[in-house]
């Protein structure tokens, strides 16, 4: 017997709806939800399959589940209603928000290196121990003591974990509150976006584990023989030793706690942040059409362009030397990253398959959250398999 999909699908996306059914009946899904919201409006709101391995438990609407880097594209946007009030400046010292941060020779490094990943900053290393990971304080001072691993500025390297921390201190120095809460009162609560950066444990009914990860072992690797960037990134993924070992893997145990109260509950707003798909539709809607919708205004379109600007594209450092294309905070559209036919693009994907994007041109905006991890971290093939057929539909 097929999976059950459940929800709302505009006619004219029926073939959308398809898409997204073949995928649990291959099974390249254990429980996931799509929604894409048009001008404002959602016309499509899928969801289906399980909240667990064992298939007993059937995923909701309202299902949340950890999404990972897609959480980078929430913190952005706070940092960036930051500087539309005029409390941040992109171009000025992180340190003249963050004094301590100026050691190790980063006094002059500009907020906007954090958000384009060009600070040098991919990981701390000094060794931490596991619990590490859910203590604010004692990340955000290693990384005010490290030394960048390059010249700040000279290149680009993705930082998979410290782009929360050190974006955050920031948010937290300008508006004397934590990610979490500002995203909390300026976004997810006036959008009635279903969306949480520290997850109180009223939701862990409703909350789905992640089911695998997003690279094999080291001796599986050798004999897959992945080719090319991937494979040196993965490679050095699961090396403690390298940058991006570090980069991924310091704290440690990162992947073997991502279904905790603890994980749920710490802020870790590059990796933790839990949603629905329709909240990522929607939030991206909003900014899709100038930042506002039913009412609620986000960002001014001005803000926006600015967000989405590109700062880099090319080799990334940390990544084995697949191209990526930043704006500030936003990964932006490019082959790898293949989320719309239109340039101007935005959003950012999770490890294991999750995406939120905004598309400007076409005013769309799309969210997909699943538990199953895939290989990779730019999306997965379930996101980008009914985002290919939206827009042929549209």
């Amino acid at each position: 017997m097929g999976i059950a999909v459940h929800g709302h699908c505009d006619t004219r996306f029926a073939s959308v709806r398809e898409i997204f059914e073949q995928a649990f009946a291959r099974d390249e899904e254990i429980g996931a939800a799509i929604a894409f919201c048009l001008d404002g409006e959602l016309v499509v709101d899928l969801w289906g399959g399980h909240h667990d391995a064992e298939r007993t438990r059937e995923w909701q609407r309202d299902t949340l589940v950890n999404v990972y880097s897609t959480t980078k594209g929430m913190t952005a946007l706070c940092a960036h209603q930051l500087v539309e009030r005029g409390k941040l400046d992109l171009d000025a010292p992180v340190a003249r928000y963050w004094p301590e941060f100026a050691q190790g020779g980063k006094g002059e490094i500009p907020v906007r290196w954090l958000l384009s990943h060009q600070a040098g900053l991919p990981a701390i290393r000094k060794p931490l121990p596991p619990e590490a990971i859910y203590d604010w304080d004692v990340l955000c001072a290693a990384l005010a003591e490290q030394e960048p691993w390059w010249e700040p500025g000279t290149k680009h390297g993705y930082h998979a974990l410290t782009f929360g921390h050190l974006v955050g201190e920031v948010i937290r120095r300008v508006s004397g509150v934590t990610v979490g809460r500002w995203l909390r009162e300026h976004v997810a609560g006036p959008l009635g976006a279903d969306f949480h950066i520290g997850l109180a444990a009223q939701h862990d009914a409703r909350t789905s584990d992640l089911y695998g990860g997003i690279a094999p072992p080291r001796a599986q690797q050798a004999q897959m023989k992945i080719p090319g960037p991937l494979g040196d990134f993965l490679r050095d993924m699961t090396d403690p030793t390298t940058m991006a070992g570090a980069a991924f893997n310091n704290p440690p145990g990162r992947a073997e706690r991502h279904n905790t109260r603890a994980w749920r509950a710490a802020e870790i707003p590059a990796a933790n942040g839990h949603g629905t798909a329709t909240a990522l539709a929607r939030i991206y809607g909003a900014l899709a059409r100038g930042g506002e919708i039913d009412g609620v205004r986000l960002l001014a379109p001005e803000s926006i362009e600015r967000a989405r600007s590109e700062q880099v594209f090319g080799p990334d450092a940390v990544l084995g030397g697949l191209p990526m294309r930043f704006g500030l905070g936003f990964m932006l559209r490019q082959d790898l990253m293949p989320i719309s036919p239109n340039a101007s693009a935005f959003g950012h994907p999770g490890a294991g398959g999750s995406i939120g994007m905004a598309d400007p041109d076409a005013r769309v905006g799309f969210g997909y959250t699943m538990n199953k991890m895939k290989l990779g971290l730019v999306g997965g093939p379930g996101a980008f398999a009914v985002l290919r057929e939206f827009f042929a539909r549209l």
